[in-house]
């Protein structure tokens, strides 16, 4: 079975979250740069930022999937009830609105 694409804004979202974290370590790590190869420091501090914010974000996400249902729940509880105030509303509305003139026909 085919798993489906994720959507764009999915990718876009982790591309973004890819090149910062790519920007926040190598800020971090890499002083010198009169050099094409890293030097053995600058690749254990890469490797131990990399890993810390991948751990950090997978924590986050860990997080977000939790919370999610009960904010998804919330967001449809408050719909219906602003969907049945807005029909309470217009019945209202109807059932004030003359129907018919006096004396016309």
């Amino acid at each position: 079975e085919r798993v489906p694409a994720p959507p764009l804004s999915q990718l876009r979202d982790f591309l973004l979250v890819y090149n910062r974290m790519t920007e926040l370590c190598f800020r971090h790590c890499v002083s010198n740069l009169n050099y094409r190869l890293l030097t053995g420091r600058e690749e254990t501090c890469l490797d131990s930022c990399a890993s810390k914010l991948v751990h950090s974000n997978h924590r986050l996400m860990n997080a977000y999937v939790a919370l999610m249902p009960s904010i998804m729940q919330r967001r449809v509880s408050d719909y219906e009830a602003g969907a049945a105030q807005a029909s309470q509303n217009s019945a209202q509305v109807a059932s004030a609105a003359p129907t018919a003139l006096p004396g016309a026909g």
